[in-house]
Protein backbone atom coordinates (compact mmCIF):
# COMPACT_ATOMS: atom_id res chain seq x y z
CA UNK A 1 0.00 0.00 0.00
CA UNK A 2 2.81 2.40 0.88
CA UNK A 3 5.31 1.13 -1.69
CA UNK A 4 4.55 3.87 -4.22
CA UNK A 5 4.59 6.71 -1.69
CA UNK A 6 7.54 9.13 -1.72
CA UNK A 7 9.98 8.58 1.12
CA UNK A 8 10.55 11.50 3.47
CA UNK A 9 14.07 12.75 4.06
CA UNK A 10 15.41 11.61 7.43
CA UNK A 11 15.57 14.42 9.98
CA UNK A 12 16.92 14.24 13.54
CA UNK A 13 14.93 16.67 15.67
CA UNK A 14 17.64 16.58 18.34
CA UNK A 15 19.84 18.74 16.16
CA UNK A 16 17.49 20.49 13.72
CA UNK A 17 15.97 23.98 14.13
CA UNK A 18 12.43 23.48 15.46
CA UNK A 19 11.26 26.94 16.46
CA UNK A 20 8.83 27.21 13.54
CA UNK A 21 7.29 23.85 14.50
CA UNK A 22 6.92 24.88 18.13
CA UNK A 23 5.26 28.15 17.13
CA UNK A 24 2.86 26.32 14.80
CA UNK A 25 1.82 23.97 17.61
CA UNK A 26 1.47 26.79 20.12
CA UNK A 27 -0.73 28.81 17.79
CA UNK A 28 -2.97 25.86 16.91
CA UNK A 29 -3.37 24.58 20.48
CA UNK A 30 -3.39 28.02 22.15
CA UNK A 31 -0.56 27.11 24.52
CA UNK A 32 2.87 28.45 25.44
CA UNK A 33 5.69 25.89 25.60
CA UNK A 34 8.57 26.09 28.06
CA UNK A 35 11.62 26.19 25.79
CA UNK A 36 14.03 25.57 28.68
CA UNK A 37 12.54 22.16 29.51
CA UNK A 38 12.01 20.93 25.95
CA UNK A 39 12.60 17.20 25.45
CA UNK A 40 14.08 16.54 22.02
CA UNK A 41 14.17 13.04 20.52
CA UNK A 42 15.03 11.83 17.04
CA UNK A 43 11.52 12.19 15.64
CA UNK A 44 9.53 13.83 18.43
CA UNK A 45 9.50 16.83 20.74
CA UNK A 46 7.85 17.23 24.13
CA UNK A 47 7.35 20.12 26.47
CA UNK A 48 5.50 21.48 29.45
CA UNK A 49 3.02 24.29 28.81
CA UNK A 50 2.31 27.42 30.83
CA UNK A 51 -1.08 25.98 31.85
CA UNK A 52 0.42 22.85 33.37
CA UNK A 53 -0.14 20.37 30.52
CA UNK A 54 2.20 18.49 28.21
CA UNK A 55 2.48 18.77 24.43
CA UNK A 56 3.99 16.02 22.29
CA UNK A 57 4.94 16.81 18.68
CA UNK A 58 5.97 14.18 16.13
CA UNK A 59 7.21 14.24 12.54
CA UNK A 60 6.34 11.25 10.34
CA UNK A 61 6.82 10.57 6.63
CA UNK A 62 3.95 9.50 4.40
CA UNK A 63 5.55 6.08 3.93
CA UNK A 64 5.13 5.47 7.68
CA UNK A 65 1.43 6.40 7.75
CA UNK A 66 -0.94 3.58 6.88
CA UNK A 67 -4.65 3.34 6.17
CA UNK A 68 -5.57 3.90 9.81
CA UNK A 69 -3.70 7.21 9.96
CA UNK A 70 -1.52 8.01 12.92
CA UNK A 71 -3.82 9.55 15.49
CA UNK A 72 -3.04 6.81 17.99
CA UNK A 73 -2.71 9.17 20.95
CA UNK A 74 -6.18 10.55 20.28
CA UNK A 75 -7.68 7.12 19.59
CA UNK A 76 -6.27 5.78 22.88
CA UNK A 77 -8.43 8.26 24.81
CA UNK A 78 -11.30 5.74 24.73
CA UNK A 79 -9.34 3.02 26.54
CA UNK A 80 -10.74 2.10 29.96
CA UNK A 81 -8.81 0.92 33.01
CA UNK A 82 -5.37 1.84 31.64
CA UNK A 83 -3.17 4.27 33.58
CA UNK A 84 -2.27 6.90 31.00
CA UNK A 85 -2.33 10.69 30.53
CA UNK A 86 -5.70 12.18 29.69
CA UNK A 87 -5.86 13.48 26.11
CA UNK A 88 -7.18 17.03 25.65
CA UNK A 89 -6.75 18.06 22.01
CA UNK A 90 -4.62 17.56 18.92
CA UNK A 91 -3.73 19.07 15.56
CA UNK A 92 -1.97 17.79 12.43
CA UNK A 93 -0.51 19.54 9.41
CA UNK A 94 1.54 18.78 6.32
CA UNK A 95 5.05 20.09 5.86
CA UNK A 96 4.82 22.27 2.72
CA UNK A 97 6.23 20.55 -0.36
CA UNK A 98 7.37 17.45 1.55
CA UNK A 99 5.80 13.99 2.02
CA UNK A 100 5.76 14.65 5.76
CA UNK A 101 3.07 15.13 8.39
CA UNK A 102 3.40 16.78 11.79
CA UNK A 103 1.12 16.08 14.74
CA UNK A 104 0.86 17.83 18.10
CA UNK A 105 -1.20 16.53 21.05
CA UNK A 106 -1.91 18.25 24.35
CA UNK A 107 -2.14 15.86 27.28
CA UNK A 108 -2.28 15.67 31.02
CA UNK A 109 1.09 16.37 32.64
CA UNK A 110 2.20 13.28 34.60
CA UNK A 111 3.99 14.05 37.88
CA UNK A 112 6.33 11.03 37.87
CA UNK A 113 9.25 10.96 35.40
CA UNK A 114 10.05 8.10 33.00
CA UNK A 115 11.56 5.10 34.77
CA UNK A 116 14.60 5.40 32.48
CA UNK A 117 15.91 8.14 30.20
CA UNK A 118 16.13 5.69 27.32
CA UNK A 119 14.46 2.47 26.24
CA UNK A 120 16.83 0.32 28.31
CA UNK A 121 16.93 -0.06 32.08
CA UNK A 122 20.58 -0.08 33.12
CA UNK A 123 19.98 -0.17 36.87
CA UNK A 124 17.23 -1.41 39.14
CA UNK A 125 14.75 1.47 39.58
CA UNK A 126 13.45 0.01 42.86
CA UNK A 127 9.81 0.25 41.85
CA UNK A 128 7.23 -0.18 44.64
CA UNK A 129 4.72 -3.02 44.70
CA UNK A 130 1.97 -0.54 43.85
CA UNK A 131 3.75 0.16 40.55
CA UNK A 132 3.70 -3.52 39.60
CA UNK A 133 0.05 -3.82 40.60
CA UNK A 134 -0.81 -0.87 38.35
CA UNK A 135 1.22 -2.33 35.47
CA UNK A 136 -0.65 -5.63 35.75
CA UNK A 137 -4.04 -3.94 35.98
CA UNK A 138 -3.33 -1.73 32.96
CA UNK A 139 -2.00 -4.51 30.73
CA UNK A 140 -4.87 -6.81 31.69
CA UNK A 141 -7.41 -4.06 30.96
CA UNK A 142 -5.77 -3.20 27.64
CA UNK A 143 -5.83 -6.82 26.46
CA UNK A 144 -9.57 -7.07 27.10
CA UNK A 145 -10.51 -4.18 24.81
CA UNK A 146 -11.12 -4.09 21.09
CA UNK A 147 -9.90 -1.87 18.29
CA UNK A 148 -9.70 -1.92 14.49
CA UNK A 149 -6.22 -0.41 14.77
CA UNK A 150 -3.12 -2.51 13.99
CA UNK A 151 -0.02 -1.84 16.08
CA UNK A 152 2.97 -0.19 14.39
CA UNK A 153 6.04 -0.93 16.52
CA UNK A 154 8.98 1.12 15.25
CA UNK A 155 6.34 2.76 12.96
CA UNK A 156 6.02 -0.49 10.96
CA UNK A 157 2.66 -2.28 10.82
CA UNK A 158 3.02 -5.66 12.51
CA UNK A 159 1.69 -8.63 10.54
CA UNK A 160 2.01 -12.39 10.61
CA UNK A 161 4.18 -12.19 7.51
CA UNK A 162 6.54 -9.72 9.17
CA UNK A 163 6.83 -11.88 12.27
CA UNK A 164 7.54 -14.97 10.17
CA UNK A 165 10.19 -13.22 8.07
CA UNK A 166 11.89 -11.64 11.08
CA UNK A 167 12.07 -14.86 13.07
CA UNK A 168 13.04 -16.89 10.00
CA UNK A 169 16.10 -14.73 9.38
CA UNK A 170 17.29 -14.57 12.98
CA UNK A 171 16.23 -18.03 14.21
CA UNK A 172 15.85 -20.44 11.26
CA UNK A 173 15.36 -23.31 13.68
CA UNK A 174 11.86 -22.02 14.49
CA UNK A 175 9.60 -23.67 11.91
CA UNK A 176 6.14 -22.75 13.21
CA UNK A 177 5.78 -18.99 13.73
CA UNK A 178 1.99 -18.79 13.65
CA UNK A 179 0.49 -16.31 16.12
CA UNK A 180 -2.54 -17.74 17.91
CA UNK A 181 -3.90 -14.68 19.71
CA UNK A 182 -3.88 -10.98 18.83
CA UNK A 183 -4.73 -8.39 21.50
CA UNK A 184 -4.49 -4.60 21.84
CA UNK A 185 -0.93 -3.51 22.64
CA UNK A 186 0.89 -0.26 23.31
CA UNK A 187 3.60 -1.41 20.86
CA UNK A 188 6.44 0.68 22.32
CA UNK A 189 6.46 -0.35 25.98
CA UNK A 190 10.02 0.63 26.84
CA UNK A 191 11.35 2.00 30.12
CA UNK A 192 11.22 5.50 28.66
CA UNK A 193 7.46 5.17 28.16
CA UNK A 194 6.49 3.98 31.64
CA UNK A 195 6.52 6.48 34.48
CA UNK A 196 7.49 5.85 38.08
CA UNK A 197 7.16 5.66 41.00
CA UNK A 198 3.59 6.69 40.08
CA UNK A 199 2.69 4.29 37.24
CA UNK A 200 1.50 5.58 33.89
CA UNK A 201 2.09 4.68 30.23
CA UNK A 202 2.82 7.49 27.77
CA UNK A 203 3.29 7.81 23.98
CA UNK A 204 0.36 5.89 22.49
CA UNK A 205 0.85 6.86 18.85
CA UNK A 206 1.57 3.28 17.66
CA UNK A 207 -0.92 1.21 19.67
CA UNK A 208 -3.23 -1.37 18.14
CA UNK A 209 -3.75 -5.10 17.72
CA UNK A 210 -0.58 -7.16 18.05
CA UNK A 211 0.50 -10.68 18.98
CA UNK A 212 -0.06 -11.50 22.64
CA UNK A 213 3.08 -10.77 24.65
CA UNK A 214 4.54 -8.01 22.46
CA UNK A 215 4.41 -5.36 25.20
CA UNK A 216 5.68 -7.59 27.99
CA UNK A 217 8.47 -8.99 25.80
CA UNK A 218 9.56 -5.45 24.96
CA UNK A 219 9.67 -4.37 28.60
CA UNK A 220 11.38 -7.62 29.64
CA UNK A 221 13.92 -7.49 26.80
CA UNK A 222 14.89 -3.94 27.63
CA UNK A 223 15.54 -5.03 31.24
CA UNK A 224 17.91 -7.91 30.49
CA UNK A 225 20.93 -5.85 31.57
CA UNK A 226 19.39 -5.84 35.09
CA UNK A 227 18.65 -9.51 35.86
CA UNK A 228 16.60 -8.82 38.99
CA UNK A 229 14.33 -6.47 37.05
CA UNK A 230 13.94 -8.88 34.13
CA UNK A 231 13.12 -11.65 36.60
CA UNK A 232 10.46 -9.49 38.27
CA UNK A 233 8.78 -8.83 34.93
CA UNK A 234 8.82 -12.54 34.17
CA UNK A 235 7.33 -13.26 37.59
CA UNK A 236 4.57 -10.66 37.22
CA UNK A 237 3.68 -11.48 33.60
CA UNK A 238 4.50 -15.18 33.50
CA UNK A 239 1.25 -16.09 31.72
CA UNK A 240 2.10 -13.84 28.79
CA UNK A 241 5.81 -14.62 28.53
CA UNK A 242 5.41 -18.39 28.88
CA UNK A 243 2.62 -18.63 26.32
CA UNK A 244 3.67 -19.75 22.86
CA UNK A 245 2.90 -16.32 21.43
CA UNK A 246 4.85 -14.70 24.25
CA UNK A 247 7.90 -16.80 23.46
CA UNK A 248 7.65 -15.85 19.79
CA UNK A 249 7.37 -12.18 20.72
CA UNK A 250 10.35 -12.48 23.04
CA UNK A 251 12.38 -13.82 20.12
CA UNK A 252 10.91 -11.10 17.90
CA UNK A 253 12.37 -8.52 20.29
CA UNK A 254 15.66 -10.40 20.74
CA UNK A 255 16.14 -10.60 16.96
CA UNK A 256 16.95 -6.88 17.01
CA UNK A 257 19.71 -7.50 19.55
CA UNK A 258 21.33 -10.75 18.41
CA UNK A 259 20.71 -10.49 14.67
CA UNK A 260 23.14 -9.49 11.91
CA UNK A 261 23.43 -5.95 13.28
CA UNK A 262 24.45 -7.04 16.79
CA UNK A 263 26.86 -4.72 18.62
CA UNK A 264 29.38 -6.36 20.92
CA UNK A 265 29.25 -3.38 23.29
CA UNK A 266 25.48 -3.65 23.68
CA UNK A 267 24.75 -4.42 27.38
CA UNK A 268 21.80 -6.55 26.25
CA UNK A 269 23.77 -8.75 23.85
CA UNK A 270 25.14 -11.43 26.21
CA UNK A 271 21.89 -12.04 28.14
CA UNK A 272 19.89 -11.77 24.90
CA UNK A 273 21.93 -14.55 23.30
CA UNK A 274 21.42 -16.74 26.35
CA UNK A 275 17.66 -16.12 26.44
CA UNK A 276 17.33 -16.64 22.69
CA UNK A 277 19.02 -20.04 22.94
CA UNK A 278 16.64 -21.04 25.74
CA UNK A 279 13.53 -19.88 23.89
CA UNK A 280 14.46 -21.55 20.63
CA UNK A 281 15.05 -24.83 22.45
CA UNK A 282 11.68 -24.56 24.23
CA UNK A 283 9.81 -23.83 21.00
CA UNK A 284 11.42 -26.81 19.28
CA UNK A 285 10.12 -29.27 21.90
Amino acid sequence: MTGSLPVAAQVDLRCQPVEDVLERAEEALHVRLDRHALVRKRRSLGGRTARGTWVRIERRGFERIGRQGWNGTEAAAVLQGVAMPEWYQGVAWREPGEPVMWRADELELIASPPVAKGALALEDPGLPDAWWEALNASLDALAEQGTPRIATPDTVTITQEQVTQTLGKAFPGIVDTRIERWVPAHADLTWANVMGPGFSIIDWEDWGMAPRGLDVATLWGNALAVPALADRIHQERRADLESRDGKLMSLFFLSKIVGPHAHEEDPLLAPARQEAERLVAELQL
